[in-house]
């Protein structure tokens, strides 16, 4: 990270200010990568075209809405263990270790396979900061855990449109966003 996070002063009970420290900068990624999918979902919301337009443009509002709570939840954390949150962009510009969402204007089943790829990115990062937490802070991982649940859920929601009657998930293999969007239009030109 390119930013040096002030010294904490406090944290709760029962957890020492190193551990502290340790949480905070695990939930700031986390933080910034859920700010990120909110935007990053906004723009699929803004930018998706076709056939199946409606179906994609409404789906994504909900999940917008939840991920945002799920970042006033990381926020709120946070500051509750003694740390100052930081949502500004450039912070999340500068600290990220990831790259803009690389889809414009596109067909619904293209920034479905991208958005594929985005979600399995974020869920991984979220289970490995989960497990961070196991020893040193159970209520954190608890909020974790949650938050996986619903991103989870979100990612389901995308791929039943990307897999096949056979079971085939058209974005497998698709290293990048670019990849995976055309994958899951030639897998859905490609059904009957």
């Amino acid at each position: 990270m390119s930013s040096q996070r002030p010294e904490i002063s406090y944290t709760v009970p029962g957890m020492s200010t190193q551990d502290s420290r340790q949480i905070i900068s695990l939930l700031q990624m986390r933080l910034h990568s859920l700010n990120d999918l909110a935007l990053t979902l906004k723009h699929i919301h803004w930018n998706v075209v076709g056939p199946h337009f409606i179906a994609v443009h409404e789906m994504i509002d909900p999940q917008v809405d939840q991920v945002r709570a799920m970042t006033d939840d990381l926020a709120e954390r946070i500051s509750t263990l003694g740390g100052e949150p930081n949502g500004t962009p450039g912070a999340l510009v500068d600290e990220r270790t990831w790259n803009d969402y690389s889809i414009g204007r596109a067909e619904a089943i293209e920034h479905l396979g991208a958005l594929d790829l985005v979600y399995s990115s974020v869920i991984k990062d979220h289970r490995e900061a989960m497990q961070a937490t196991e020893t040193s802070d159970p209520v954190t991982q608890d909020m974790l855990i949650e938050q996986l649940r619903g991103l989870e859920l979100f990612q389901w929601f995308v791929r039943a449109h990307l897999e096949s009657s056979g079971g085939k998930l058209s974005t497998r293999g698709a290293t990048t966003e670019t990849a995976a969007a055309g994958q899951a239009a030639d897998q859905a030109r490609d059904q009957p």
